[in-house]
């Protein structure tokens, strides 16, 4: 799964670094990621950008094995350093209180089993929240009134968020990326988003959610180099509670986000079931 997308994330400093006008600069030329929130005509924090998660805190890479992380490490991807809810969307909980229901423990132990949990290692589409977590390929977001465009870079995905007040539909057809619409509460962006296939997972480890997940984003630009994340997983068929998990995005000035297309010269799949 990571020797693939570890040389997207290693080519992506081989970019233009083309000097975006307008950004705030030190006097040595560097982007200035602790200046101020910039701001749309209307008066909005603008979120547009080119983002990356955050890695791990040096405690949790500690805390690793590191016999077993070792085995995927390839120059430019090192998946230690990786967002724990990435590789697990529960990590915050011992394994005994994880709120998981009764089917979805017993599909855990089977997927254990087997050695197999996650479609995107097929090339499959993450969905949410992988999409929010991947430190290991950036996303870019575009701004307008109305919508917001979310471009990643894994696999060529997009998404729309609806800001133009509409609700999300009462029947939606399920797929890999689901329906989204937003809204502004003060200067925080409030995303409802459902309608997902039950064919993702919610991470690496391959937890399941059904057709009926709906997921909630809070979207905070700190600073200019800083967009915090609160994602809150709401599925009541396959958890008993609804649980939240934060990240942070980093602003990777004078960038952008490159074509990529995991079936090509894709290695991965005859080893996987």
């Amino acid at each position: 799964m990571f020797k693939h997308t570890a040389f997207v994330a290693l080519l992506l400093t081989q970019w233009l670094h083309y000097p975006e006008p307008g950004v705030p600069r030190l006097p040595d030329g560097r982007v200035d990621l602790s200046a101020k929130v910039p701001q749309t005509h209307d008066g909005k924090p603008d979120l547009s950008g080119v983002w990356q998660t955050e890695l791990e805190t040096p405690e949790m890479i500690a805390s690793r094995s590191k016999d077993e992380a070792a085995k995927l490490i390839v120059p430019g991807d090192d998946p230690t350093t990786f967002s724990r809810y990435f590789f697990n969307i529960l990590a915050d909980f011992a394994a005994a209180d994880a709120p998981m229901s009764a089917s979805t423990r017993e599909y855990m132990q089977k997927i254990g089993e087997r050695k197999a949990g996650n479609p995107s290692g097929l090339c499959l589409p993450h969905g949410l929240p992988q999409a929010d977590l991947m430190s290991y390929a950036p996303f870019k977001i575009v701004q307008t009134p109305t919508v917001i465009a979310v471009l990643y870079e894994l696999d060529n995905n997009f998404r729309q968020i609806y800001m133009d007040g509409r609700s999300l539909p009462k029947d939606l057809n399920p797929t890999w990326g689901g329906y989204s619409v937003g809204r502004w509460e003060g200067d925080t962006l409030v995303v409802d988003a459902a309608g997902f296939t039950d064919r993702t997972r919610l991470d690496v480890a391959g937890h399941p959610h059904s057709e009926a997940l709906h997921i909630q984003e809070r979207f905070r630009r700190r600073d200019f180099g800083h967009l915090d994340v609160t994602i809150t997983i709401d599925d009541p068929t396959m958890y008993t509670k609804p649980f939240t998990v934060k990240a942070t995005e980093i602003l990777l000035p004078d960038s952008d986000v490159l074509e990529t297309v995991c079936n090509e010269n894709e290695k991965d799949g005859t080893h996987l079931k």
